[in-house]
């Protein structure tokens, strides 16, 4: 069995039931995290409907909260999510602003790792950071069922 995530009649990912609810699962982690709901829709019948206004305020949002954090296992934990979200916005035609999330973030950094060695870790550079997530979206939307 599988579920899909959808844009009207447009199948955007064909997940297994199994992966779906894990995903979901996760949304609902990160709409908390960020206090902005994903325009992901509820499960329903097997399809859920995806907003793209509001699924591209969210990935923008996400990607912001991404980039102003060095701290290792926030970004382990999240980047799977991440990169499957961009896929999601790449199919759904939403417009990533790469270049305003590879500049040096203008809000302070949050979620920063201190070693009591090295002390405090420093965002990655932004066209590193942002090449690292692009690919690993690209290698992750080879993967992601239609």
């Amino acid at each position: 069995m599988s579920q899909y995530f959808d844009i009207g009649d447009e199948t955007l990912w064909n997940p297994s039931n199994a992966t779906s609810r894990m995903f979901q699962r996760q949304v609902a982690v990160f709409e908390a995290e960020l206090e902005l709901r994903s325009g992901i829709g509820p499960m329903e019948n097997d399809e859920c409907q995806i907003s793209p206004e509001a699924l591209g305020t969210f990935v923008n949002a996400l990607l912001a909260k991404h980039r102003r954090t060095s701290h290792a296992i926030w970004l382990a934990l999240s980047e799977g999510f991440t990169a499957t979200v961009l896929v999601l916005a790449e199919r759904s035609g939403i417009n990533v602003d790469w270049a305003r999330h590879e500049a040096t973030p203008e809000a302070r950094l949050e979620d920063v790792q201190v070693s009591t060695v090295t002390g405090m870790s420093a965002p990655a550079r932004g066209e590193v950071w942002a090449a690292g997530l692009r690919e690993k979206a690209q290698e992750l939307g080879r993967r992601m069922p239609r």
